[in-house]
């Protein structure tokens, strides 16, 4: 897998999820393996020029954290131009271009899904970045604004000409935002239009066999996934071992999830500070619940912490209310154990008997549209 000149170590990526894909995050996911490639949460071109500490804390990085692409949305095509060399200057690997983000805040100034209307104009602000940076530069987007106005292939038409490296694509529309399911004959023709150039599929992506699944499908190139890291962050290595070997490893047991919920909390605390680490970690933490089967009373806590003692002595309190649950090696008893997660491509395959885990949209920026 290449984008420009890069050669990734997997056709894994990423997605940025705004509020939630940050450098702990990345870091987190990072070092169980698989991940080829992330993106940063989307930030306002005119306020990383501005450097704003928040646009700055959120194009923050470390050693350990590539190959990293910036995600600038925006409108005006000299910030975006500036922008991209700036992120150049700022040591990634890449720039990413947000033509797909369906929020309102974004949509009014002519940024995310609203680039997918105008593609002369996209093409002329996207083709002043290209020109002004040596590192690729890659767009992601949608398959359109709604159905009657599915653009996408013929946008990627045009971003081929003016030198984009790589191309993302959501199988949704805009007007769907997360809701539906993901239109994998969509992202088929939006592969097909691409000449040279790669194109990562995305979307409802929430088990080794759904990115097998749309890889065939789809003939795209590698697979982006953002909510289903969120419930599983071991996904990208066990798809990747999937991909490569056709052995599907089995998910983590409670000692691993326990382990990695705690670097996950002491990486916020470190880059945030320990209360403000803390009171973030708040919608973090229950994704994690969601795979330890009972945790009611984790869950319960997980609102009230506000420090690194409060985070510990939520968990040692759960820890002693889930032992009933288990057997001798702490390991839940059958009964008690969660669902396993089921592709959810199966569901449209006709087979009545598996039932798609449904993954909610995280809430923060991207719940309201």
């Amino acid at each position: 897998m290449r984008i420009g000149p890069l050669e990734l170590s997997s056709n894994l990526f990423l997605s940025p999820l705004a509020g939630y894909t940050n450098l702990p995050m990345r870091e987190t996911v990072r070092e169980l393996g698989g991940l080829g490639w992330a993106t940063t949460d989307l930030i306002n071109a005119r306020s990383l020029l501005e450097r704003h500490p928040a646009a700055l804390q959120l194009a923050a990085t470390s050693p350990v954290d590539r190959p990293l692409a910036i995600q600038l949305f925006g409108s005006v095509p000299e910030e975006m131009r500036d922008a991209a060399v700036l992120c150049q200057e700022l040591g990634v690997q890449s720039v990413d271009i947000n033509m797909g983000c369906p929020v309102r805040k974004v949509v009014k100034i002519g940024g995310g899904s609203a680039m997918m209307t105008e593609l002369a104009r996209t093409a002329a602000l996207v083709r002043g970045m290209v020109d002004a940076v040596k590192i690729p530069v890659t767009a992601k987007m949608r398959l359109g604004w709604d159905d009657d106005n599915l653009t996408a292939p013929d946008l990627v038409r045009v971003l081929e000409e003016v030198g984009v490296a790589a191309i993302f694509v959501h199988g949704r529309t805009r007007a769907q935002g997360f809701s539906g399911t993901v239109n994998l004959p969509g992202i088929r023709r939006v592969v097909a239009a691409a000449r040279r150039i790669p194109v990562i599929g995305n979307g409802d992506v929430t088990t080794p066999e759904a990115a097998r699944h749309m890889i065939a499908e789809t003939g795209c190139a590698g697979v982006s996934i953002g909510r289903g890291a969120f419930y599983d962050p071991w996904i990208f290595r066990r798809t990747e071992q999937y991909l490569r070997t056709g052995v599907l490893t089995p998910e983590p047991g409670f000692t691993e999830r326990v382990r990695v919920l705690r670097n996950h909390f002491e990486r916020y605390l470190a880059f945030y500070g320990e209360a403000t680490g803390a009171r973030l970690f708040r919608r973090v933490g229950p994704w994690y619940a969601k795979r330890f089967g009972p945790a009611k009373s984790f869950r319960r806590r997980l609102p009230t912490i506000t420090s690194r003692a409060d985070f510990e002595a939520a968990l040692a309190e759960y820890l002693a209310w889930r032992a009933p649950f288990c057997d001798d090696q702490g390991e839940l008893l059958p009964k008690f154990q969660p669902a396993p997660l089921v592709a959810s491509f199966m569901r449209a395959e006709g087979d009545g008997d598996a039932e798609r885990s449904a993954i909610p949209v995280p809430k923060g920026p991207v719940e309201r549209w």
